[in-house]
């Protein structure tokens, strides 16, 4: 066994041995039924912290001479199939972890100098018998040991487009790599199947279609391969049930990916670093920072600051159209563009059904707030740093500090017409954005003889905190908003809540432009 030629089955032992493993050797079974076909070319892009080269391993396991895999398979999904063993180490494997190469050399001459050289070297000491032709020529010495061997090969090609987040806007860099691509892997007899992973899809050229014999699987498109992106609703319960951590909890954390045909897709990494520790935080903020993000959210391209801000606030998701994103990190012509990159990134989640992006759940919002906080959103990011003091001010009744925070958070933009109550929820939900760290927030709640603006229910963990009804008015007293609730029976709705309620009346005189505020303490249950 080699380094990459064959590279055995010990690091797909370690995941298999390891805490927390769930089964995805399902896949194999696809690679199977298009091994030697000409969909026999897979490339699966996903986000950072997907399993990407979990995936890559075990295939390397399942497939690579050298070793023998049976046991390690046995008990798993794939064990199940009748021809499971057909092509059990049955194949040269060539592994090529592209960021390691790319790390090792400062040019792409010679990074792909680096990989010939390695590779031939691996393919010489493993077949000395084959009289290679040229020991300079990477295909060329495929080529004869196939010839002279009959043994077919898998490529397996990790983080394959690290090129093009290292070399962003370097054309010239990329095309020659995609050219290397090309000549490696198409129409050549001697593959029986290329599996791809990357966070991109494959890079679009116009016309350059160097690499168009690929199947392309992304988190735009999943298709037949979409169980096998993240975790699964199922997985991820039969995991809390397994660590006895709440499964609604960790579906508010953790899920909001959602891909046809399966439904919800739970981010790996973060879901096995919360059963593990036994809690409940940001866990993907260690492997990408708001910066990145932020640089792209800072392109404001036809307004995207406002639709992300949108989306932080509760709204269903930005239409968006996913067919014009040419594939790389700097081309960019349209807020389409920036959105489908930040769905590929994982900053998104996407719908194929109604073509729509969103927030997909609290970890990733945590990200938008991060960015935001640090960045020059004038009065947004101001209102996001205030926003705990407000929601500490509703706490304790301190009706001047609320109507003061959320005059901060009233800011003017091209998109905010401040002129009715659905404008002043919105400015409302800026104010205490900090509260969905504690609360379940549900706007126009059904309740007594009407809908109650917004609620505010404390999750289980926090039942010591009051849950807080608000009624806004739009020119109106703040007075007023509070006899409202108390006509039309507002509190009712939480008729099965036991803690403290809090009526918070906000208004906005549009003569004074400014805002006021009344807070009530009420008992629930009290006829």
């Amino acid at each position: 066994m080699g380094i990459y030629l064959n590279p055995g089955n010990e690091k797909f032992f370690q995941c298999t041995n390891s805490e927390i493993y769930v089964d995805k050797t399902g896949l194999i079974r696809y690679c199977n039924r298009v091994m030697n076909s000409l969909q026999k070319y897979i490339s699966m892009s996903r986000p950072r912290r997907f399993g990407k080269s979990v995936t890559a391993d075990m295939l390397a396991a399942y497939y690579s001479r050298g070793c023998d895999s049976r046991e390690l398979f046995a008990g798993y999904e794939i064990s199940k199939d009748k021809d499971s063993g057909k092509y059990m180490n049955q194949f040269n494997v060539l592994f090529l972890n592209m960021q390691e190469f790319l790390s090792r050399t400062d040019s792409m001459e010679k990074m792909l100098a680096l990989l010939r050289n390695r590779v031939i070297r691996e393919l010489a000491y493993e077949y000395p018998q084959v009289d290679f032709f040229d020991k300079n020529d990477l295909i060329g010495c495929m080529q004869d040991l196939y010839s002279e061997t009959r043994i077919p090969y898998i490529l397996i090609i990790d983080e394959w487009d690290c090129i093009f987040r290292e070399y962003k806007s370097e054309t010239e860099t990329q095309k020659m790599y995609l050219d290397f691509l090309r000549d490696l892997l198409k129409d050549k007899g001697y593959i029986s199947l290329c599996y791809m992973t990357g966070i991109l899809p494959i890079k679009k050229y116009g016309t350059h279609s160097a690499l168009n014999m690929f199947d392309e699987f992304s988190m735009t498109f999943q298709g037949a391969l979409a169980e096998y992106v993240g975790f699964t609703e199922d997985e991820v319960r039969e995991l809390c049930a397994r660590y006895q951590m709440d499964f609604d909890e960790t579906k508010r954390w953790y899920d909001g990916y959602y891909l046809e045909d399966v439904g919800s897709i739970y981010n790996p990494r973060s879901v096995v670093s919360a059963m593990r520790f036994g809690k409940f935080q940001y866990y993907w903020n260690q492997t990408e920072t708001f910066e990145a993000l932020r640089a792209y959210i800072d392109m404001n391209f036809e307004g995207l600051k406002d639709t992300i801000v949108d989306m932080m606030n509760g709204k269903n998701g930005a239409a968006v159209n996913v067919r014009s994103f040419t594939n790389d990190m700097v081309t960019f012509h349209s807020k389409d563009d920036v959105l489908t990159l930040l769905i590929h990134l994982g900053y998104l989640g996407y719908r194929s059904d109604t073509e729509e992006a969103f927030i997909p759940n609290n970890e990733i919002l945590n990200e938008y707030v991060n960015s935001i906080t640090n960045s020059d959103w004038g009065e947004v990011t101001e209102a996001l740093k205030n926003s705990k003091a407000a929601l500490e001010a509703a706490w304790r009744g301190d009706e001047a500090f609320v109507a003061k925070a959320v005059q901060k958070a009233h800011y003017e933009s091209s998109y905010l017409q401040y002129n009715d109550e659905n404008a002043l929820s919105y400015t409302i939900s800026l104010a205490f954005y900090v509260a969905r760290n504690y609360y379940t927030v549900v706007k126009e709640l059904p309740s007594g003889k009407g809908r109650s603006d917004i609620v505010y229910i404390p999750r289980k963990q926090f039942a010591d905190k009051p849950a807080l009804l608000i009624e806004l008015k739009w020119n109106q007293t703040a007075e007023s908003a509070i006899e409202q609730i108390k006509e039309k029976c507002y509190p009712k709705a939480l008729e099965g809540y036991k803690g403290n309620l809090l009526l918070v009346g906000v208004s906005y005189d549009v003569k004074t432009k400014e805002h006021s505020c009344k807070i009530e303490s009420y008992e629930v249950n009290k006829e």
